[in-house]
């Protein structure tokens, strides 16, 4: 007997749907019968998200563009359940990190989410949830990760509040670890597959992520009705070690 499915026939917004983790999760949302929506900043990338999912919507949207994204939800209407996997990335040592380059990251992956909870959550239905997407090094201290190991805190503190401040709108936030996405795609493909293999070496799991891993657990906080305001690491215990 097939298992129902909590998100069927549900509407889900996903901001970073064109791909990576938020392609993913459209593609898995999709397989539970959810409807789904999909947005990002590249209009090429949404139709070619489009073309490999199938019946998706897709709207092109600048997450960092606070009045953008106002207007992206009054058009959206009323849905169930919103996802915010989209994020620039970024490093390197404080002393030599570029001031203005780290608040470009704080304007994209904090402020982006920040807006989308905001403008997002007068839209969504009272059983419904927000999923935002924090990362692991918020929880273990790396070099070079100075910037983004604050705004990553920032989105798990800012998650776990309006988990309270939202309610009955259910807030949890994924914490990715070290996942095999596009994002990696400027390395070369030896010296990919060598950083992935120390990396896996290190991890209780001994493998890397796959962006399968984060949509599962992305669907997981959708569908289970009594979780919120949870911090969900799926870094295969990268932030143990």
């Amino acid at each position: 007997m097939k298992e129902e499915s909590f998100v069927k026939n549900k509407k889900i917004v996903i901001i970073g749907g064109s791909s990576g983790i938020g392609f993913e999760i459209a593609k898995t949302a999709l397989q539970k019968e959810a409807e789904v929506i999909i947005a990002s900043r590249s209009l090429n990338k949404l139709k070619a998200a489009q073309q490999q999912l199938g019946n998706v919507t897709y709207e092109q949207l600048d997450i960092e563009d606070e009045q953008a994204v106002k207007d992206f939800f009054q058009k959206i209407g009323e849905f169930d359940h919103l996802a915010v996997s989209a994020a620039k990335t970024g490093g390197g040592k404080f002393l030599e990190t570029d001031t203005h380059e780290a608040k470009q990251l704080f304007d994209n992956k904090f402020w982006g989410q920040f807006y989308a909870a905001k403008y997002g959550t007068p839209h969504i239905r009272k059983d419904g949830s927000i999923v935002l997407f924090s990362g692991v090094v918020a929880f273990k201290h790396m070099i070079g990760a100075s910037v983004l190991g604050a705004l990553n805190a920032a989105i798990a503190n800012l998650g776990q509040t309006l988990a309270l401040e939202l309610a009955p709108i259910r807030v949890n936030v994924i914490s990715p670890g070290i996942i095999d996405t596009p994002a990696r795609a400027s390395m070369n493909e030896s010296e990919r597959a060598s950083y992935y293999q120390s990396v896996a070496s290190s991890l209780p799991v001994n493998r890397v992520g796959l962006a399968e891993d984060v949509a599962k657990s992305a669907l997981y906080a959708m569908e289970n009705e009594f979780v919120t305001g949870t911090v969900l690491h799926v870094d295969g215990g990268h932030h143990l070690i």
